[in-house]
Order: C-alpha cells, then sequence, then structure tokens
C-alpha cells in the first residue's frame, strides 16, 4: 500500500469548538478535539483511527467529510485540497466519500421504505433516470449487501440491527464512493453481527477496491480488518504503523495499555496488564508537554515540558513518544 498514491492526505488536521460565556457572549475557553493529525489512506487500503471515547476520532471523521468546518489544517482526494472549497463545488466530490453512521437504528429516515432510501443519492446525483433504471440500481445494491430484493419495499423498522446496517453501507456505496468513513459502523451491534459486518466490508473492499477509514475504539475487530493503525489520544494521533507491527511490536505506552485491556478468549492466558492511572485530561486544557504524561507509567521531566512529534522508530511505523522500548520491555529516554 505505501507504494500507491495516496487517495486521502490529511495534513495537520484541527478542529477546535470555542465556548462562549460572560455577559457579553465572548469566548471564554477552547475545546481541543482534534489538534493536528496527519495521515493518508491509499486506493484499496483500510486506516482504522482508535482510542478511548472523547479523544477525537469521529470529530476527524465529520472534518474530512465536512459535516463540520475544520479550523485548520489540509485534506486532499486524489491531489485536489477539499477542506477549503466553497460546498457548491464540494458537493460532486461527496460521491466520492461517503460515510456509514454509528447508530443503524437513527441514521435511516423511518418514513421511506428502503428503496427510496438508496435510490435518494442515485438520483440527487443524477445516476438514475427513470423508475425502472432506479429500481434495478436499487436491487443490484441490495444483492451487494446481501439483502433480498423483495426488502426493498419495507420500512427501516421492519429490519434488525445488522440489516439496517447494511442498509447502511448500500446508501454509501450507491453513488459509487472510493472512501468511506466508517464512524463506529459496528459498536452498536452483536458480537455475531460484528463479525457478518467486517465481512462484509472486507469482501466489498475486495470486490470494489474501496478505501475505508474505520474509526472505533475495538481492537479485537480492528485486528481482523485493517491494514494500518492509527492510535488517537487526546486530538492527537501518538503512533501509526501497520496492523502486525502495532500488535506485536507497539511502541508508545498508552497503545500498550489498549492492547492490555483486549480480552482473549483463552482464561489460561498469562499476560502483563498495564494498568493507568487517573482520568483523561480535558481537552479544554491539555496538559504542557506530552499530553500522556499524567497517566504515562514511564514520564520523566522531558515529558512534563516538551511536546513529543511522531518520530520514526521502525520501517513505516511513527511514535510520538520521547522513550525507546529495548529488549526485556525496559525504556530509556531518547537523546535530544
Amino acid at each position: 500500500m505505501s507504494n500507491m498514491r495516496p487517495l486521502l492526505e490529511v495534513a495537520g488536521l484541527k478542529k477546535h469548538f470555542p465556548i462562549y460565556g460572560g455577559m457579553f457572549g465572548t469566548e471564554t475557553a477552547r475545546v481541543y478535539a482534534v489538534d493536528g493529525v496527519s495521515f493518508d489512506i491509499a486506493k484499496g487500503e483500510t486506516l482504522s483511527l482508535v482510542g478511548e471515547s472523547g479523544c477525537g476520532k469521529s470529530t476527524v471523521g465529520k472534518a474530512i467529510l465536512r459535516l463540520i468546518e475544520p479550523t485548520g489544517g489540509e485534506v486532499y482526494l486524489d491531489g485536489q485540497r477539499i477542506d477549503n472549497i466553497p460546498l457548491v463545488r464540494l458537493r460532486p466530490l461527496r460521491q466520492r466519500i461517503q460515510v456509514v453512521f454509528q447508530d443503524p437504528f437513527s441514521s435511516l429516515n423511518p418514513r421511506m421504505r428502503v428503496r427510496d432510501i438508496l435510490a435518494e443519492p442515485l438520483i440527487n446525483f443524477g445516476l438514475a433516470h427513470g423508475r425502472a433504471e432506479i429500481d434495478d440500481r436499487v436491487a443490484k445494491l441490495m444483492d451487494t449487501v446481501r439483502l433480498p430484493r423483495d426488502a426493498m419495499r419495507r420500512f427501516p423498522h421492519e429490519f434488525s440491527g445488522g440489516q439496517r446496517q447494511r442498509i447502511g453501507i448500500a446508501r454509501a456505496l450507491a453513488p459509487g464512493a472510493d472512501l468511506i468513513i466508517c464512524d463506529e459502523a459496528v459498536s452498536a451491534l452483536d458480537v455475531s453481527v460484528k463479525a457478518q459486518i467486517v465481512n462484509l466490508l472486507s469482501d466489498l473492499q475486495d470486490e470494489l477496491g474501496l478505501a475505508l477509514l474505520f474509526i472505533s475504539h475495538d481492537l479485537a475487530i480492528v485486528e481482523h480488518l485493517t491494514h494500518r493503525v492509527a492510535v488517537m489520544y487526546l486530538g492527537k494521533i501518538v503512533e501509526l504503523t501497520d496492523r502486525r507491527t502495532l500488535f506485536a511490536k507497539s511502541h508508545h505506552p498508552y497503545t500498550r495499555a489498549l492492547l492490555s485491556a483486549v480480552p482473549v478468549p483463552d482464561p489460561d492466558a498469562v499476560r502483563s496488564r498495564v494498568i493507568l492511572t487517573g482520568d483523561v485530561p480535558s481537552p479544554i486544557n491539555p496538559p504542557s508537554g506530552c499530553s500522556f504524561h499524567t497517566r504515562c507509567p514511564f514520564a520523566y521531566d522531558r515529558c512534563r515540558i516538551e511536546e513529543p512529534e511522531l518520530r520514526t522508530v521502525g520501517e513505516g511505523h511513527q511514535s510520538a513518544c520521547h522513550l525507546d522500548h529495548v529488549p526485556g520491555g525496559q525504556v530509556v529516554p531518547v537523546p535530544r
């Protein structure tokens, strides 16, 4: 994947939410929800964005889609910058980037039949004309997501959660998207249904060459779907590498803590747990230096003063940490 031209490039993306108060409604504080996030996704690649709730994962997805306007940074789609163009010019590009939302129960219009839900993007983008052609395209979309064709006459409330999410995926595929942002697309589903949706996304990626930005907090799901993983903490990416390296040789202490908390099916398995103390700091007043130093068991003076940058710690492996990990699980400071 690394030799392919990126389909999506995100550089220094920021989203700050002002907080207003006082007698005159002036800005009194600011929420640093996303604060300088950079990554790229190649055609046909899956990049997973993981981290605790509230770290800014979903905000990244919404800012890329321009559902919320970014505060700073740049976003490129196939080399064309899309974060600063007028919305009227962005509309044709929305065909190429679509989204599957977290909650399949609220993301579908309950007053519309499935046929009309899937026909809407076809009509909006002028991809099908006339009832017969639209019905044919909708029927093929139902085939694509493994739903019976006669189900297009039903309303969303007549489907299970997993079936509704399949409809959401079909809607994202309708305009011919190159990139689909899956915003916690399986977190509201039962375990067995999660596996079915993940397998469907994997199959569709192979069949259609889709690129996926998979936003999730479930590392067990991520391990079976992704090519690369970006770990977020308090609005920043702290580690970025391929799937195998992350799960076998993670570098950042926060990543190691996340991985140690993933349940394993073997009750006799022995592994070291990384127990983090304290709470996640407020994004309104993030700590100085490394944002993780307030909870990191290895933090030292430099961590409290100097913010680490993403640096290369291996082939295709970046980590924002002032420490180097050595055999035996020990850590040593990186020379300035």
